[in-house]
């Protein structure tokens, strides 16, 4: 489905000749980093540029400057310093203008940051020629993780990005939730949704390959891509005897189950697998029956 928006800023879909269109150009960076044009804008999602964030380590090259050149809008899902990296915000253009949960502004403020945007689940902003609305995600929100709480406590959420008759949801980190109908009803042309995470085992308030293939069903974007994966591992995992197999079928196997997964339940959604590092093939719409 083609979304547009009317001159009253009113959404309107269907089958309208609403004028030229164009895919969104993507670049999966890892994790959930995701450099996103659309309608004339550069948006990167949960910045993580670093070699490593605490004691997790880049099991692949950290992405190259040239990456997260001319970007002018951050989206940050929630706080856990995977997705809220300080010292990959630091590496960006100090103009850039950054969306976070409510809740988080005055403290990224405090750290130097100057042009944040605060939104909460329904709330919308422009951005030159895009519409950047939250929408609900099912995940823990505050600073520390799920089981401290030192620093800002604010709701995880997930970002619709609406620009040039295209719609793209970047979920963040989340778990099923009924409203995932929902976003789907309104047309979702990508969806960038995790498929693991960086350890052996996932905990609250992630998707597997299976549970996201359950997204999907709900959310029936025209293509999918998959991230949170292939990218962190703590340091000495991939070594360690009677864990390394694990992990390194960890760090390979979870997009690919999740395609099989999406074509088990007869889904028309087109996975596009791509590598951390790697442009993401997007099929043209007149691929996607």
């Amino acid at each position: 489905m083609i979304t547009a928006r009317s001159e009253s800023g009113r959404l309107v879909s269907g089958e309208a000749d609403t004028g030229p269109v164009s895919d969104p150009e993507m670049h999966f960076l890892g994790h959930s980093t995701v450099r996103v044009e659309l309608a004339g804008h550069t948006v990167l999602t949960d910045p993580l540029l670093a070699p490593h964030v605490g004691l997790l380590r880049r099991v692949v090259p950290a992405p190259p400057p040239a990456s997260w050149s001319g970007v002018d809008l951050v989206l940050v899902s929630h706080l856990h310093g995977d997705h809220l990296h300080l010292p990959s915000l630091r590496m960006l253009d100090p103009d850039v203008r950054i969306a976070v949960p409510r809740g988080a502004g005055a403290w990224l403020r405090a750290r130097g940051f100057r042009y944040v945007e605060e939104l909460m689940p329904g709330e919308s902003f422009r951005h030159g020629e895009l519409r950047i609305t939250a929408v609900p995600a099912e995940h823990s929100g505050h600073r520390w993780g799920p089981r401290l709480t030192h620093g800002p406590d604010t709701d995880a959420v997930g970002h619709l990005v609406e620009g040039a008759g295209r719609t793209v949801y970047v979920s963040g980190d989340t778990d099923l939730f009924d409203g995932m109908h929902l976003l789907g009803a309104r047309g979702i042309d990508v969806a960038l949704l995790p498929v693991w995470g960086w350890g052996p085992t996932l905990g609250p308030g992630h998707l597997d390959p299976a549970r996201a293939a359950a997204a999907t069903a709900r959310l029936r974007p025209r293509v999918a891509v998959p991230v949170h994966w292939g990218t962190l591992a703590v340091r000495g995992t991939t070594v360690l005897p009677g864990l390394r197999g694990r992990m390194r079928s960890l760090l390979t196997e979870p997009p690919h189950t999740y395609a099989a997964e999406v074509a088990a339940l007869g889904l028309d959604t087109h996975v596009a697998v791509t590598e951390p590092g790697r442009p993401v093939l997007l099929p043209a719409a007149t691929e996607i029956a």
